[in-house]
């Protein structure tokens, strides 16, 4: 027997769906035609363009790396931190120990993993809360950026930095700032493994529900622990290009970009896939906060809106990301004609056993 539909139900739950998941990326559109419209000769430029892509590039990666640890439930508070010590690294290695820059950049990423791993083992092995564990393993990273640094900037010599390593930052692809290739190279990594892989889904299942991961026998403290690692070893890339941008090591630099990239991330959870931390959503995410603020930038707003645009936004999403979830818990009215739904502990990831 087919079941019955009641009349128009389909096409709402369709237009739900569809404004669900893609209303940001409309937003997104939106934003940017607006202040096309108000400010022409500045907003829809090519300068401009790149100039955000840019500007943008190394909030977008922070925001990619905070992703994982979400997927599974946790947060990391010490990417910004992490951030600061990785940057300092790369010009420490670089400039006062002169190691070669590819070498300084791959032991700089390697060790943002280890660091990553070694917070995920704090969180799941000392059963520590994860604001509390990398908050406190945040703190001892800024401790050790302050005793490389000595509490001052490192400057590069008068020769400056190799031309290859900067060119990291500032060269061009395609006409576009090659940072936002590094963003696009990123977000398609995450988004294979998160949505294609089997790791993915069980990362998602630990996030929904660790109890019922562990019944049907997914490690999950093993689990949580690479996804700290993947963390790190973002946060180390983004360090990296931090490095090259900068052009020096200042050691408190990398908190500044704490808050944004959180915002991306939990915003990033509200669309494409709503109620769940993902790749093309954190990208959707952050290219709308950097359409924003770029152009409340350009009318002329003071120094003290962009704080204040991150926070405001940041608890938009956070209670859009606790109304999509529970809206996706509520249990949905039956339809005549067709049996109920049978309970299934992967339901919250793909709606399929891992």
């Amino acid at each position: 027997m087919t079941p019955f539909l009641p009349p128009r139900a389909l096409p709402a739950r369709l237009r739900g769906h569809f404004i669900g998941s893609y209303g940001l990326l409309g937003l997104a559109v939106v934003l940017f035609v607006v202040f096309s419209v108000t400010l022409p000769g500045t907003f829809p430029t090519r300068d401009n363009i790149s100039s955000i892509l840019s500007n943008q590039a190394i909030p977008a990666v922070l925001a990619l790396g905070a992703t994982i640890p979400i997927a599974t439930g946790k947060f990391d508070l010490s990417i910004g931190y992490g951030l600061g010590l990785a940057h300092v690294m790369v010009m420490d290695l670089v400039v006062t120990e002169g190691w070669p820059w590819p070498l300084a950049c791959l032991a700089v990423v390697c060790g943002g993993g280890v660091v990553g791993a070694l917070n995920g083992v704090i969180v799941e092995f000392g059963r520590i809360d994860s604001f509390i564990a990398t908050l406190g393993t945040g703190s001892m990273m800024y401790a050790v950026t302050g005793w490389i640094t000595d509490g001052a900037r490192i400057v590069p010599g008068p020769g400056g930095l190799p031309a290859a390593f900067t060119g990291l930052y500032d060269s061009r692809f395609l006409g576009l700032p090659l940072p936002a290739f590094y963003v696009l190279a990123v977000a398609a990594a995450l988004w294979v493994v998160l949505d294609r892989l089997p790791a993915g889904r069980y990362l998602y299942v630990i996030g929904s529900n660790p109890r019922a991961a562990d019944i049907i026998g997914i490690p999950t403290h093993r689990y949580c622990v690479y996804a700290f690692a993947g963390s790190g070893l973002v946060v180390g890339f983004a360090g990296v290009l931090l490095a090259a941008q900068q052009q020096t090591g200042n050691p408190s630099v990398g908190l500044d970009y704490l808050l944004p990239a959180f915002v991306g991330a939990l915003l990033g959870s509200t669309t494409i896939r709503p109620g769940r931390a993902n790749a093309l959503g954190t990208v959707v995410a952050v290219a709308v906060l950097a359409i924003g603020l770029a152009g409340i930038g350009q009318l002329g707003a003071q120094f003290w809106a962009t704080p204040l645009f991150n926070g405001a936004t940041l608890l938009i999403a956070v209670g859009l990301a606790g109304w999509s979830a529970r809206r996706r818990l509520r249990p949905r009215a039956p339809v005549p004609g067709r049996p109920p739904a049978e309970p299934d502990f992967a339901s919250s990831a793909d709606g399929r056993r891992p």
